[in-house]
Formats: structure tokens, C-alpha cells, sequence
């Protein structure tokens, strides 16, 4: 096996877990959770909501022909994070020492590496050759 494949394999297992760990504290109304949300002016819904993406996004990066499209939702989903991180929330939140604000980074930053990497995946071959004109 190519060290490569591994190590993409490693990252795409690490960004599943680190999705999946914030699932019970979004879907159970953890107090962090309900504060984060609450604070942002998404509420429940958007608990819920970013609960639900965050797991469509865990399972697609694990399963190898729908990894970009996982890749993908959690670069949204953590550009979202990483907004209202630096708007309404701010880094520390309720005493983390900015643990949450550094994983949604982490996330964001390995999901951006797996859309370039798999770039012709998920752009249209049309696209892609007209930027290499």
C-alpha cells in the first residue's frame, strides 16, 4: 500500500470522528450546545440541522466514491463554525480554551485538502479544462 492512501485514509477517518464526537452534545441539548446555538440565533433548528449535515458528512467521507461530496459538507458546515467562532462567539467558548474553534479549523483545513486533492471529482471536467487553457 502507498503511504499516501493511508494517510489520506487516517485524515478522513480523524475528521469523521471529530464530526461525530459533537454529535451527541448537538442531538441530546448538551448545555454547550444549547448555549453555542442559542447564542448564534440558530436555536434548535440549527442544532439539529448542523447535527444532521455534520453525520451526512461523517459517513460520506468514509465510504470512498463519496468523499468529496463529505469533504465538502464539512468544509461548509465548518465554515459556518469558523464564522460565528469570530463574530458572535468568539474562540474560548464557555471556558474550552478554544478546543471547539481549533477542531472546526482542523476540519475545515483537512476537508479543503480532500476537494483539491479529488478536485476532478466534484468539478465538471469542463471547468477544470478550461482553467488549464
Amino acid at each position: 500500500m502507498q503511504i499516501k492512501f493511508i494517510l489520506e485514509w487516517i485524515l478522513r477517518i480523524v475528521l469523521a470522528l471529530i464530526l461525530v464526537q459533537t454529535l451527541f452534545f448537538k442531538f441530546t441539548g448538551a448545555p454547550e450546545s444549547i448555549y453555542i446555538f442559542e447564542k448564534t440565533g440558530l436555536g434548535a433548528p440549527g442544532r439539529i440541522g448542523s447535527g444532521i449535515v455534520e453525520l451526512i458528512a461523517s459517513i460520506l467521507l468514509l465510504i470512498p466514491k463519496w468523499k468529496t461530496y463529505g469533504a465538502l459538507l464539512a468544509f461548509g458546515s465548518m465554515s459556518g463554525a469558523i464564522f460565528f467562532h469570530l463574530t458572535s462567539l468568539g474562540i474560548d467558548v464557555m471556558g474550552d480554551g478554544g478546543t471547539l474553534f481549533y477542531l472546526a479549523c482542523l476540519v475545515w483545513l483537512g476537508s479543503l485538502y480532500l476537494l483539491i486533492r479529488y478536485r476532478h471529482e466534484w468539478i465538471p471536467e469542463r471547468f477544470l479544462a478550461a482553467k488549464n487553457k
